[in-house]
């Protein structure tokens, strides 16, 4: 009775035994808590540090770093320590006596005080943390747009070139263009945790600035090619304007032989074969403008059409003066004067302007007057004396050049001074 009762004997050794690996337990479970919230918030900094790492390359994110792994030794160090403790007691033995117990429980304890004051530290370390996680969210919320703008404008640009293609263009420099930006894609899809805010944003703004670049040269493309055939379409018809011309010079120099002197035409005694040069060139330079849009040499057919255009103006030109040149002449010869007329009206503007509010003339502007004067009374002169056959050119371009000078006096006069 006295062994089975409340006050002595082995049942009261059991139930101290008892509350002893209870209170043990108590502690192990306290420090487990302790650790699995160390082991969280470890986590957390480690997700900070990456977030840090992957926006900024700064020396502060160094620091940072590696305060980091400093910590995380002495963690591991008072780690070691809880799992010791844990592992040196079966706490679920129900032998364990209590002086065991207590030792289990006094390591626990002390491993639980341990593995909180690392808390406070880890949790210390992260406050310190927050302006550079804060600098680097701020750097990454910039990284989804940036880089779903350079998808869609892969995308816009993949659109309208196959839109060209289905037209029948073949476009394969802008294709070969559009490709050679599938592994930047990939690249940006690895995302910063591999490459870095600032690379990813670097890259994604590329890769929008040459994708936009190859879906705008896509979309002009079509309308490029309608250019160009209505250009070359163009130019064809001036090319059988000219060669229709072309033959009014031959009886407009064949008159011009005929009436007046050597003189008066024989500069313009090619024009015929240059004529017909000019047209044979231009239907040449043509036809290689539309092979070279055929096959999408932009560059080679634009270049194909301005000297087209070039060669034509001068063909041109040269035609017009053939006809302008025997206008000229027939009406000179038929009235002289009128042209002469015209010519001293010229001087006496420019003499009565060089008079305006002056007793005598600048000597810049009497001299080159007075000059001209002279020149035109010899032109008149010689043309009276020719006879038969006098050479109305050369009158006709010596009045133009007396009508040049008098313009230039008027020009000066009136100019800044």
């Amino acid at each position: 009775m006295r062994v089975a009762g409340g006050g002595g004997g082995r049942g009261g050794w059991w139930r101290r035994g008892e509350g002893a690996r209870a209170e043990a337990v108590a502690a192990r479970d306290a420090a487990q808590q302790t650790f699995y919230e160390l082991d969280s918030a470890q986590r957390d900094a480690q997700l900070a540090l990456e977030t840090i790492r992957s926006a900024e390359d700064s020396a502060a994110a160094g620091r940072a770093q590696a305060d980091f792994q400093a910590l995380t030794g002495r963690i591991n160090e008072v780690t070691v320590g809880y799992l010791s403790a844990l592992d040196a007691y079966d706490l679920e033995d129900p032998e364990l006596d209590s002086s065991a117990a207590g030792r289990a429980r006094r390591q626990l304890d002390q491993a639980k005080r341990d593995l909180e004051a690392q808390r406070s530290e880890l949790d210390s370390f992260v406050q310190r943390l927050q302006p550079l996680v804060q600098h680097a969210e701020s750097q990454l919320i910039r990284v989804t747009p940036a880089v779903e703008k350079a998808r869609q404008a892969l995308l816009a640009a993949t659109t309208a070139l196959e839109q060209v293609r289905s037209a029948g263009l073949k476009a394969d420099d802008l294709a070969a263009r559009l490709a050679e930006l599938g592994p930047e894609l990939t690249r940006m899809n690895e995302g910063v945790a591999r490459h870095g805010v600032q690379a990813t944003l670097q890259r994604a703004e590329d890769v929008a600035r040459r994708a936009g670049a190859v879906r705008d040269q896509a979309e002009q493309l079509p309308q490029r090619a309608k250019e160009i055939d209505r250009r070359v379409a163009s130019l064809r018809t001036r090319v059988q304007a000219l060669e229709t011309r072309g033959g009014t010079v031959e009886p407009a120099l064949s008159e011009l032989r005929r009436r007046f002197s050597v003189s008066c035409w024989q500069d313009l005694q090619r024009v015929p074969a240059q004529t017909a040069e000019a047209v044979a060139t231009a239907s040449r330079k043509l036809d290689e403008a539309a092979r070279a849009r055929d096959e999408q040499r932009w560059a080679d057919a634009t270049g194909a059409i301005g000297t087209v255009r070039a060669v034509l103006e001068t063909a041109e030109g040269s035609v017009t003066a053939v006809n302008d040149r025997l206008r000229q002449l027939n009406e000179v010869s038929h009235d002289p004067h009128k042209e002469i007329e015209r010519t001293r009206f010229a001087l006496r503007d420019a003499q009565r302007l060089a008079m305006t509010g002056r007793q005598t003339p600048d000597p810049r502007h009497a001299a080159p007057l007075d000059a001209a004067v002279a020149r035109l009374d010899r032109a008149v002169a010689a043309l009276e004396e020719a006879g038969r056959h006098p050479d109305y050119w050369h009158f006709l371009t010596e009045l133009a050049a007396v009508r040049e000078t008098a313009a230039g006096v008027v020009a000066m006069i009136r100019g800044p001074r």
